[in-house]
């Protein structure tokens, strides 16, 4: 495990020649449900578009320029998760903390992370992309309004090294009390 979360990078290039399959995603989805989530309520949502035409498309309409050309050649990934429930009250549909929503991110955020080194695991790299159009996204991948749409995960075999960039020391970022 420590071996697999010491090898996962966000990549920039991608081999076009190897793709994703549609099997490979679901084992991926499947781990990524064994994510914790409040209450159990699993509000995380996946949108996958595995064609290459389909995938060089759907960037060029929702995507920017330098996300564009650093998921170029990758399965590309939708996350949501369905809002207004983690976090919230079911019966009132009031939130329950002052995070509201914020739940919501959180949990997708655990999801996500399996989905990352679950995909490491398989010999595949990812890159996370948070700068995209969500409402172009919603409109060309009919996601319902009630999903909040958090995440563009490009899932690929890299094309290169991805070196490790420097990290904080855990006493920057770590007090005991």
């Amino acid at each position: 495990f420590q071996k697999v979360i010491e090898a996962r990078r966000s990549m920039r290039a991608y081999d076009a020649s190897r793709t994703v399959t549609e099997e490979q995603v679901r084992e991926i989805v499947k781990a990524a449900t064994l994510a914790p989530s409040w209450k159990n309520s699993e509000t995380a949502r996946y949108y996958c578009i595995l064609c290459p035409e389909k995938c060089k498309e759907f960037a060029e309409e929702c995507l920017p320029q330098f996300n564009m050309n650093n998921s170029a050649g990758a399965a590309l990934i939708v996350s949501t998760f369905v809002a207004g429930n983690a976090g919230f009250d079911v019966s009132s549909g009031t939130p329950v903390n002052e995070c509201g929503d914020g739940w919501g991110y959180y949990d997708l955020g655990l999801h996500n992370e399996i989905f990352l080194l679950k995909a490491k695991e398989m010999g595949l790299d990812t890159l996370v992309m948070g700068i995209r159009n969500a409402d172009r996204i919603r409109e060309k991948l009919q996601i319902p309004d009630d999903e909040t749409i958090v995440s563009v995960i490009a899932l690929g075999y890299g094309a290169k090294e991805a070196a490790m960039p420097s990290r904080k020391e855990v006493s920057d970022i770590l007090k005991f009390l």
